[in-house]
């Protein structure tokens, strides 16, 4: 006698495995980590995803680049292992250290950071033409995904909000694009930088002309999106500044709101209470224009008293 044909056993579906830049095995060590830790690894926007293998398609760490300082090359201090397979992540708050397989895959891990996060094909790494071409095929796409993306560093403030929240966050960066007084497409930078011992707060126009943005400095410099607008001012002060990004402590849900083509982003309601939670918006204007009433005054006795 025949027996029942058994039920047809169906496959339990998987997620489709993440596309990345670039991709490999990299061991990483946090600032609070003991000793490295061993994952897969792949570059994707401004962002490294760690996953416990090749074939996971869901992260289990990630890694933001947006305050991004600088690569370092070296193996940690005592260490007896080849120095060429260490490299180090130094952002604006934390060091990652790395650890990887050979020269060639540190050489390539480099390549693509560094083709991301300053928007060209590093010249200066021991890379073959293959291997630029590869970084030339991710600047390409990278380019094209943040010519519709909204800076992380953008916040529906004002400009005396945006000089406060750089005061109180010192951390979180020091470079903040913000909405134009004028109203309609332009956007505004303000940046807070320590000269001399003394803080200076500057402010700068970036008007918005057909698909360019023009940033109003002493010869205006055009940019094809606001992340390259950011790019302009992280690059030509040598990574002084860097893009404001709230740490996970303050972080709050960001929205979409629909400047003239959805080109803007904004706290979610109440948040700005919650970052200042003694005060309101109203008296952190006031909190402000207090002390800029109290810096002109002192200014103002100072200049009388060299009259005298």
């Amino acid at each position: 006698m025949a027996s029942a044909l058994s039920p047809l056993r169906v496959p339990k579906h998987k997620g489709a495995l993440p596309s990345h830049y670039y991709e490999s095995f990299l061991e990483k060590k946090g600032p609070h980590d003991q000793d490295y830790k061993k994952f897969w690894a792949g570059l994707q926007g401004c962002t490294l995803y760690f996953y416990n293998s090749n074939r996971d398609s869901q992260h289990v760490e990630k890694l933001g680049l947006e305050a991004f300082v600088r690569l370092t090359d070296g193996a940690p201090w005592g260490s007896s292992r080849d120095p060429d397979i260490y490299f180090s992540l130094v952002l604006w708050n934390q060091e990652i250290k790395f650890k990887v397989e050979s020269l060639e895959s540190r050489e390539m891990w480099k390549g693509f950071i560094l083709t991301v996060v300053e928007l060209r094909v590093p010249s200066n790494l021991t890379l073959l033409p293959g291997h630029l071409y590869m970084m030339a095929e991710a600047l390409a796409k990278e380019e094209a995904r943040r010519a519709f993306e909204v800076p992380s560093c953008f916040l529906e403030v004002s400009r005396l909000e945006a000089q406060l929240l750089l005061e109180r966050y010192p951390d979180c960066g020091n470079l903040l694009l913000r909405p134009s007084g004028n109203g309609g497409d332009d956007v505004s930078i303000t940046t807070r930088q320590t000269l001399n011992g003394k803080s200076v707060v500057r402010h700068y126009k970036v008007k918005r002309e057909g698909p360019k943005y023009v940033i109003d400095v002493e010869e205006p410099f055009s940019c094809a999106s606001l992340d390259a607008v950011i790019n302009y001012f992280v690059s030509h002060t040598n990574n002084a500044l860097v893009p404001f990004l709230l740490d996970e402590h303050y972080e709050k849900v960001l929205e979409p709101k629909g400047l003239s083509g959805g080109l803007a982003k904004k706290l979610a309601v109440g948040s700005m209470q919650t970052l200042f939670p003694t005060t309101g918006l109203a008296d952190l204007t006031a909190e402000l224009e207090e002390k800029l009433q109290r810096r002109r005054a002192m200014e103002h006795s100072a200049g009388h008293a060299g009259d005298q």
